[in-house]
């Protein structure tokens, strides 16, 4: 039985890869790629679509200063 590695694109730089250990950042092609991937979702460039989980509006009333429960 032959076993055949599959290919990819790095989500990143678009580079073709190969799921393999040959690749260990896969699905990036590199540590450089995995890291602007992590830079984007943190500064909210990358987002899933969706209702956010509590209304901004209200977020105020959750954490006011000076107030303690």
């Amino acid at each position: 039985m032959t076993k055949e590695t599959t290919s990819l694109s790095c989500p990143t730089c678009k580079k073709p890869i190969e799921w393999s250990d040959r690749f260990p950042f896969r699905p990036f092609c590199c540590e450089r790629c995995k890291l602007i991937d992590l830079g984007e979702w943190a500064s909210e460039a990358h987002r899933i679509p969706g209702e956010p989980a509590f209304d901004d509006v209200l977020s105020g009333e959750l954490e006011q200063p000076g107030t303690r429960h």
